[in-house]
């Protein structure tokens, strides 16, 4: 590989660590605005179902993005973005900490009680998500590079499906758990969210996976790769 692509191949993985970490953050800040996802409202034993936090829309960019960086760059690179955007959501977390602690003047638009009730819950949610994002986004690349070996590189599909699907739900199971027992969501509201929030992610997921297809066939070509070939950043 000469230089320039090598050069080349690093922008895109910053610009796709950049999309994953802002994907990652905003989901963390909007998780308290709640909207219907589908035009039906159905309910399944008293719970309704397709009630769905906003903060659920760029969540599930940061599993194409993790699966397509698994694909064209390798596990350690992934993993890498995975930790970085902890440690950007600690650091979001802190400077809402302490936009919150000082005082409102009296002619802000944004009073102090105001500020507090959007994003004075960020802590705990962050806290949730960091967990979740944690759990699934370490088995997601698990499980992706499992069915990788398993079918020597071929057969996308099935990796990018079955590795997302798994981890969806770790992450959606966990994050409505630790909302529901700190209060945060009341725990009648368990169950759709749980069921809506998989739902919303499999279907996603699915129809993700052209995007993913497409952004591995624009890779593998610019850079020559051969399947199950990888791009070694220095």
């Amino acid at each position: 590989m000469t230089l320039k692509d090598k050069l080349a191949a690093q922008r895109i993985y910053l610009i796709l660590a950049a999309l994953f970490i802002t994907s990652l953050v905003v989901s963390n800040l909007i998780f308290q605005k709640f909207f219907y996802w589908y035009p039906l409202h159905i309910e399944v034993f008293n719970t309704k179902l397709f009630e769905i936090s906003v903060g659920i829309l760029p969540y599930p960019i940061t599993f194409l993005i993790t699966d397509l960086i698994s694909e064209i760059y390798g596990k350690k690179r992934a993993n890498q973005v995975v930790l970085t955007g902890i440690f950007a959501s600690v650091f979001s977390l802190l400077i809402i900490l302490v936009a919150n602690a000082v005082p409102a003047t009296s002619w802000s638009h944004v009073k102090d009680d105001t500020f507090a009730h959007v994003f004075g819950n960020s802590a705990i949610a962050v806290c949730a998500s960091m967990l979740a994002y944690l759990f699934a986004q370490f088995i997601d690349i698990q499980v992706y590079h499992f069915w990788k070996r398993l079918t020597k590189g071929k057969h996308l599909w099935l990796r990018n499906n079955f590795s997302t699907w798994f981890s969806q739900f770790i992450d959606t199971f966990t994050i409505v758990f630790l909302l529901c027992s700190f209060h945060i969501i009341e725990w009648t509201n368990f169950t759709g969210l749980l069921v809506s929030g998989v739902l919303f992610k499999v279907i996603v997921a699915l129809c993700d996976t052209p995007f993913l297809y497409l952004g591995v066939y624009i890779m593998k070509r610019r850079f020559q790769l051969e399947v199950n070939e990888e791009l070694q950043l220095v």
